[in-house]
């Protein structure tokens, strides 16, 4: 499934990208940066309803960077990561 996401890495740099492959343990995501294998990862995506409970929601994970691929689609770098933690992120009142 195709989401977009927003990516932090430890050396406190920022990307954008979206994902190719999703689980709770792991995603792989195209990005417009090249992000280095070991990196730490803190990445902010809005799941869709068919993956949570019914209705969309905003979550951030917490990652390390396992193979990074350059010349990814689009010219980009794919990134695989390995998922430690993935937590709900609270809905802010418009």
């Amino acid at each position: 499934m195709r989401l977009g996401v927003s990516i932090r890495s430890s050396q406190d740099q920022q990307a954008t990208g979206y994902t190719r492959d999703l689980s709770t343990s792991g995603i792989f995501l195209y990005s417009d940066s090249e992000i280095l294998v070991g990196s730490e990862l803190e990445m902010v995506l809005m799941l869709p309803a068919q993956l949570t409970d019914g209705e969309k929601r905003w979550v951030c994970c917490q990652a390390a960077v396992i193979r990074v691929e350059h010349g990814g689609e689009g010219g980009g770098f794919g990134v695989a990561a390995s998922i430690r933690s993935i937590a709900t992120l609270p809905e802010i009142p418009g």
